[in-house]
Formats: structure tokens, C-alpha cells, sequence
């Protein structure tokens, strides 16, 4: 029987922080201890901290990552960044397909699959969102559309090491809704199955976290959902304590 995957939580700062936010990167480092013995722990700010927080994480238990790429190396994208600019600035991971950039910005899964490929090219590991609106679930469409942004955004190839799957609800980001336990491991269980068909032994171990309105509160209950390997955490990775708090659900 394969070994259960080594836990993640990956905070993802969206569009927060300013210089001064590098103390509560100290925090997390300071307080990251016992809980990193059993638990990788990321912290994903705006690219105008990548480089500092890299620098400040260098030999801490604390990756750091980013939060979008461009797929294409280098180029006249005036305001884009490619894998390997953010690979040069510090960062191992990058999250593509976030649902903010499916919706705000019309992101396409054939997109967010050429982003990961440009991670890996770069030496990034690629955190590759999914998940449905709260329309679709209403309408029990909630699996339809998870194979098809998991069949179409992920790219051949995937390991443990380069690959990340997140399930985000795109109703329960920010809002303080929450799948029961049932509906996470359901699409959890329904993503694994997936990855083991078309990785094989590989997707055994890719990690699959979950993301939605994740909180110290409600963490040790979501982190012990079947197939559930870690979080993605949104707004209550900007506080140290919240961060720590989640992620030593594992403890």
C-alpha cells in the first residue's frame, strides 16, 4: 500500500502585503518548528515580495512560491513574468488556473495546462487549480466540470515532485461557506481516481489539496477528509497565527 502523501499548506496572498508584511513571513518561519517536522509549509506572496521573501526563507523550513506565469519564456507581454523570471527571483512553485484568473481574466484550461508546462520548464512545481461555481453545483454539475479542468488543464507527465492539484470551490473562496466533509471527499476522492488512471503509480502521490475558506477552526476536520493532502489558504494565510494554526492540524 503507497505511502500517504507528506502533507501541504501553501498560503496564497492574492493581491495583499507590502514590505512591511515580511513580519509576519518571520512569524510563520519562527513558528513553523514541530509544525514543519510533519508538514511542508509555503507562502505564496505578490510577485513585488517574491524576491525578498525567497531571500528572508533561504534555509527555513518555508518554500516560497508564486502566484501566475506567463507560459511563454521570455517576450513583448509588458506586465506578465515568466516561470523563469520567477525561478530567478526565488520562488519553487508557481499557481496557475486559479479561479480569479479563470473569471477575471478569461483564463482557458488549454491555458492554464501551457502555464504548468512553462513551470516545469522552468523547474517550478506547478499548483494547478480547479473547481465549481455555485451554479454549477447547484445544477449537480460539480464532477462534470472537475474531469474536464482536470483532463484538459493538467499536462502529461505529472509527477509528485512537479505537480500540485488544488480543489477550490469558487462559491466558498472568501465567502465562509464550506463543503461537509462528505463533498470534499467526494471530489477528492473523484480527482485521485483520476490521477492514478492516467499517471499510474505517480498519481498515488500527487498531492491534492483543498482550498475554500479554510480556517484554524474548521482545518483538523478538513485536513483528515480521505485524500485530502494539505491546504491551499487564501485570506487567512496573511496572519501568522491563522497560518500556523491551520497547518498544525497535522500535528
Amino acid at each position: 500500500m503507497a505511502e500517504t502523501p507528506r502533507p501541504l499548506v501553501a498560503g496564497n496572498w492574492k493581491m495583499n502585503g507590502l514590505r512591511g508584511s515580511a513580519a509576519e513571513l518571520t512569524k510563520i518561519m519562527s513558528g513553523a518548528g514541530e509544525v514543519a517536522a510533519r508538514t511542508d509549509l509555503m507562502v505564496c506572496p505578490p510577485a513585488t515580495l517574491l524576491a525578498t521573501f525567497a531571500s528572508l526563507a533561504q534555509g527555513t523550513p518555508v518554500a516560497v512560491g508564486a502566484q501566475d506565469c506567463h507560459a511563454e519564456a521570455s517576450g513583448a507581454f509588458t506586465g506578465d513574468l515568466s516561470a523563469e523570471m520567477l525561478r530567478d527571483a526565488g520562488a519553487v512553485a508557481v499557481i496557475v488556473g486559479h479561479s480569479e484568473r479563470r473569471q477575471y481574466h478569461r483564463e482557458t484550461d488549454t491555458e492554464v495546462n501551457a502555464k504548468a508546462r512553462a513551470a516545469w520548464r522552468a523547474g517550478l512545481m506547478a499548483i494547478v487549480c480547479v473547481g465549481e461555481t455555485k451554479d454549477q453545483r447547484v445544477d449537480g454539475k460539480t464532477l462534470d466540470v472537475v474531469h474536464v479542468q482536470t483532463q484538459t488543464s493538467l499536462p502529461d507527465g505529472a509527477t509528485a515532485a512537479n505537480l500540485v492539484v488544488a480543489y477550490e470551490p469558487v462559491w466558498a473562496i472568501g465567502t465562509g461557506l464550506t463543503p461537509t466533509p462528505a463533498d470534499v471527499a467526494a471530489v477528492h476522492g473523484f480527482i485521485r481516481r483520476h490521477l492514478e488512471t492516467r499517471y499510474g503509480a505517480a498519481g498515488r502521490q500527487i498531492r491534492i489539496l483543498y482550498g475554500g475558506s479554510v480556517k484554524p477552526s474548521n482545518a483538523v476536520e478538513l485536513m483528515q477528509v480521505p485524500n485530502v493532502d494539505g491546504a491551499l489558504v487564501g485570506g487567512a494565510s496573511l496572519k501568522a497565527d491563522d497560518f500556523l494554526g491551520i497547518a498544525r492540524a497535522y500535528l
